[in-house]
């Protein structure tokens, strides 16, 4: 497999880190739509990817423990998987993973409370079914 990665949207590339995927909601305010890839935003934005915005609302008014965490990722799985084009869009990615590299990408500077930290998870097992 070629690989897959996750960066925080707007930090420098790093080698071999192949087509950066912007897996967010919202585009980057200020930032003329020529200047994503330039300034190391993202190659591709696939809000799709992204959880819905009734989920982050929830997430960012929760007490942000490890209870609300783990809750927010159970309820992101179940939202990407509970989706057809998700799905596709899930297997697409992890198919083509196995050809060139693909990093997915979020604006949160911790992973460890991240969606990405899911969809990683989620990417790693649809490659491995293949």
């Amino acid at each position: 497999m070629k690989g897959l990665r996750t960066f925080r949207i707007h930090t420098p590339r790093q080698r071999g880190e192949g087509l950066r995927i912007g897996a967010v909601r919202y585009l980057p305010r200020g930032v003329r739509k020529v200047d994503y890839a330039r300034q190391d935003y993202f190659d591709i934005w696939l809000p799709l990817l992204a959880p819905d915005r009734e989920l982050v609302r929830w997430y960012l008014q929760s007490d942000l423990g490890d209870k609300a965490r783990d809750q927010f990722f159970r309820r992101y799985r179940k939202e990407m998987l509970g989706n057809a084009a998700n799905r596709q869009v899930i297997e697409m990615l992890a198919r083509l993973s196995k050809k060139t590299p693909i990093a997915i990408g979020c604006y949160c500077e911790d992973e460890s409370r991240c969606h990405r930290a899911v969809l990683i998870k989620l990417l790693e097992e649809a490659a491995g079914r293949f």
